[in-house]
């Protein structure tokens, strides 16, 4: 005992002269950010939509000795559906920060079956009252545009930058009656000035907006394009959204083919409902 007490009060004083070393200060964990899942955040989109869209359509076809077609509704004079309800697809790809590339593609295929209740001149071929003429319209509308995001921050976006839609349309009536048939086609592409706004309301809600137009001429073809959109999205998980927005595309060609003048217009407007995946 009295050597073990010994030992022990030897060693109090080594242990009382050692400095005690501070405790090393404990590194702290590196801050995350958080980023607020947005489109304005997303590098890629893929969008699924329904579109229940209300269609108005003007054709015109003169003969090639230069006879004024007759201006024909395809809708009222025709009996085209007036209403379509169809699936649309978009593509955005976020390339660097500020640039975004948007793809997206439109088309209708309708046919009608109608007594006509007027005289129709279409393409040099006459179509009399009475007359029963089957018809077909095709029409399709393919775009990209590019953007560059001028204000760029959290929670707002706005771009500007340029399009370039290519249009096809493709028109044919048949007389039944009289065994007649017409037809005529065209194709345009049209660039035309875009611009694109985001606004991140909240975490799981945001607001987008986009208006592209341009009239142009060049030689013998003429037209325009209009394309405007807005919606309001849900982003339900990180990586997808519920939407409703509202669509409206207005476009008009006037071409001429094998020395025959022809016009085109369509009008397309209507809500859509879609889903959207993103990252």
């Amino acid at each position: 005992a009295l050597f073990t007490g010994e030992v022990s009060l030897a060693a109090e004083p080594d242990s009382a002269g050692v400095a005690q070393s501070p405790a090393a200060p404990r590194r702290p964990y590196p801050k995350s950010e958080h980023t607020l899942a947005s489109p304005i955040t997303d590098h890629f989109a893929l969008r699924g939509t329904f579109f229940p869209a209300s269609l108005s359509t003007d054709l015109q076809l003169d003969s090639p000795a230069g006879v004024p077609g007759t201006l024909v509704n395809a809708e009222r004079d025709l009996g085209l559906k007036s209403r379509l309800n169809q699936g649309r697809m978009e593509l955005i790809f976020r390339l660097r920060e500020r640039h975004r590339l948007r793809v997206d593609y439109f088309g209708s295929d309708r046919d009608g079956d109608q007594v006509l209740a007027r005289d129709i001149v279409f393409g040099g071929q006459t179509f009399m009252t009475n007359d029963l003429v089957q018809s077909k319209l095709q029409y399709s509308m393919l775009g990209f545009t590019y953007t560059y995001s001028v204000i760029r921050t959290a929670r707002f976006e706005l771009g500007a930058g340029l399009g370039v839609h290519l249009l096809e349309a493709d028109a044919r009536g048949t007389d039944v009656t009289r065994e007649q048939h017409a037809e005529s086609s065209g194709v345009g592409a049209f660039p035309t000035p875009a611009l694109d706004g985001t606004w991140a309301i909240s975490q799981r809600f945001a607001w987008t907006a986009r208006a592209q137009y341009l009239g142009a001429t060049v030689h013998r073809s003429s037209g325009s394009l209009g394309d405007y959109h807005t919606d309001l999205q849900y982003r339900w998980r990180p990586n997808f959204e519920l939407g409703l927005g509202y669509e409206e595309i207005r476009a008009q060609l006037s071409f001429e083919r094998n020395n025959s003048p022809a016009g085109f217009a369509l009008s397309v407007k209507g809500p859509e409902l879609y889903l959207r995946v993103s990252f």
